[in-house]
Formats: C-alpha cells, sequence, structure tokens
C-alpha cells in the first residue's frame, strides 16, 4: 500500500490529470481571446477619440457639411464595433465562470455537451450546434 492511500487520498489518475490539461487549456484559450478582444477594445477607443478629436478641431454642421454623414457614420460605426467587443468580454468572462463552476462545454438548451469542434471556433459558445440552429434567438446567446 502506498502513503497516498494509506492516508485516503487517491493520486489523480490519467484522466483526472487529462481533464485538468483540458481545463487549462481551454483557460488559456478563453484568456488568450480575453486579451486580444481587450486589445481591440482599446484600439477601437483610440480610434473613437481620434474621430471625436478632429472633428472637434472643425466647426462641422453635419446637416449642411458633405463630410458631416461620414463623420457620423464613423463614430456610430467604431461605437457599434465597441459594444460588440465588450459584450464578447462579457461573453468571455461567463465562459470562464462556467469553466470553474464546471459547466462548461455543456448546452445552456438541452444540457447536452458542445462539441469540442464549436468550442474551438466559439470559446464562449453556450449552446450546441442543433439548439442554436432551433433557436431564433441563438445569435446573441450562442456566442
Amino acid at each position: 500500500m502506498d502513503d497516498a492511500s494509506r492516508h485516503g487520498r487517491e493520486e489523480p489518475g490519467p484522466s483526472a490529470s487529462a481533464s485538468a490539461a483540458a481545463s487549462s487549456t481551454v483557460r488559456d484559450r478563453l484568456a488568450a481571446d480575453r486579451a486580444d478582444t481587450f486589445a481591440r477594445l482599446a484600439a477601437l477607443g483610440r480610434d473613437f477619440a481620434g474621430i471625436v478629436a478632429a472633428n472637434a478641431l472643425v466647426a462641422v454642421d453635419d446637416e449642411h457639411d458633405p463630410e458631416g454623414g461620414t463623420t457620423a457614420f464613423e463614430r456610430a460605426h467604431v461605437a457599434a464595433l465597441m459594444a460588440q467587443a465588450r459584450e464578447h468580454l462579457e461573453e468571455l468572462d461567463r465562459a470562464l465562470e462556467r469553466l470553474e463552476r464546471g459547466e462548461y462545454g455543456r448546452c445552456e438548451g438541452c444540457g447536452g455537451t458542445i462539441p469540442p469542434e464549436r468550442l474551438e471556433i466559439r470559446p464562449a459558445a453556450t449552446t450546441c450546434v442543433r439548439c442554436a440552429g432551433s433557436d431564433p434567438n441563438a445569435t446573441t446567446r450562442s456566442a
């Protein structure tokens, strides 16, 4: 009898260590995606500030200035991209929370396993492909 067995402790078997390695890989992938998204959000913030600063230097009348519509569109476009990036950060944070609770990779729709290929492409996915395809609102929830 080895020392761990005598003290009532089980040594992690191959499946436990494989599970821990998979969890670490998922955590690393989510953290990398989060860092990339945060960097994109920071770059978009600089772009937005640049658009606002450039407009502050010129007396712009959006209604009569031929460039006013373009400037307003650029500002709205960058703001929408920033909102998407913030939402993606929130999705990644929720995915990390699911990972900590041991619920990562489970479909919120049917309770089944989300295929690893889907999670590879969309690490923050909350639904399997079947449930995402059957729910008209899944585009906002399955990320």
